[in-house]
């Protein structure tokens, strides 16, 4: 059973189209990802199934209520954890919990009920009369996660949980998303440009790129259009007539050049290829071959199983873009003061 069904949803700004006709839907208990670069839409796709921003056209239900027609109901039935923080931090952490609860109606009983429930899920129980001022990176984002639960949502959107943290904090929200997901049944969209965390948390996972779905399935499927190993190769000498003669063998899947921006990524010089095939390491002596009868020269070569990364690169030909663009913060800034507004 779908719990969210969006068909076309599409959002302009001044002829700038920042989310292009989407379609999707996540069933009841799914953990959904929205995997791309900052400025493809996925902050704008949020905001439009959250009610915060009016969609420019489309459609979308979220538990069974529309998005235009019952606003109300859609932010009932939601929990929401923004990608900046948003959180009190001359308050404690139950205050803010406190606060939360008393804008959504709850009375005391409940609302001291529910603190201690969701305080104890995101072990924040033993820090609770601490200052947020006081509270690490992780434990903040803990507290909002735990302020998106209170009103017990039947969906939980999460945009960028962990942007900003370490690595092992990253790991330790990544634990604390999967139980609630599991255990709590909560459905769950996330937003991230981390492949690790795609990969690691999501049932299923959407690649999206300047407001558009390229491609949509579960991380192992996407990886495994690949087709097989993928083989990096840099070369010295005529690298287009090289992967020209490459093309000739029917055990190499896919065959592309890598850009600059992503040679000076992976640290390789820009004379570089890659390549997916069928049991690499048993190939990689042929290409070694072949270049040497072609009188070229392999420099480097490297050899993994592929990654959503390689997934990104091959159906958008580039390599996932980290930072966005002054429009990009422009717009964010903008619905930031819709927001608090």
């Amino acid at each position: 059973m779908d719990t969210i069904a969006i068909k076309d949803l599409t959002k302009t700004f001044n002829g700038f189209t920042a989310v292009d006709h989407i379609t999707f839907s996540v069933e009841e208990g799914e953990l959904f990802g929205l995997l791309g670069p900052n400025g493809a839409g996925k902050t704008t796709t949020l905001n439009m199934l959250s009610t915060l921003l009016k969609p420019s056209s489309g459609k979308a239900d979220i538990a069974g209520a529309d998005i235009y027609k019952e606003r109300d109901a859609v932010r009932r039935k939601i929990g929401m954890v923004f990608q900046e923080p948003a959180l009190d931090t001359k308050l404690t952490g139950r205050e803010n919990l406190e606060f939360h609860a008393m804008m959504y109606g709850m009375n005391k009983e409940e609302r001291i009920g529910r603190i201690d429930e969701v305080l104890e899920v995101v072990e924040l129980r033993d820090k609770e009369n601490i200052l947020v001022e006081n509270y690490s990176g992780g434990m903040k984002r803990r507290l909002e996660i735990a302020r998106g639960l209170m009103h017990r949502p039947k969906v939980l959107f999460l945009d960028e949980p962990t942007l900003g943290l370490d690595a092992q904090t990253r790991r330790h929200i990544w634990e604390y998303i999967q139980r609630l997901n599991k255990e709590n049944n909560v459905t769950i969209i996330l937003t991230t440009h981390y492949m690790e965390e795609a990969d690691y948390l999501c049932d299923r996972v959407a690649i999206v790129d300047h407001g558009r779905i390229v491609i949509m399935d579960t991380p192992d499927r996407l990886k495994d259009l690949l087709g097989g190993d993928v083989i990096s190769l840099e070369v010295e000498g005529d690298i287009d007539s090289f992967m020209e003669s490459l093309k000739k063998h029917d055990w190499i899947k896919t065959l592309k050049k890598y850009d600059t921006e992503t040679c000076q990524h992976l640290g390789i010089g820009e004379n570089s290829i890659c390549l997916t095939v069928e049991k690499g390491d048993k190939r990689i002596p042929e290409l070694i071959s072949e270049a040497q009868n072609m009188d070229y020269k392999i420099v480097s070569v490297n050899l993994h199983k592929p990654s959503l990364e390689d997934v990104f690169l091959h159906f958008t030909g580039k390599r996932i873009r980290e930072t966005g663009d002054n429009k990009n913060e422009t717009r964010r800034d903008m619905m930031r003061r819709r927001m608090q507004g």
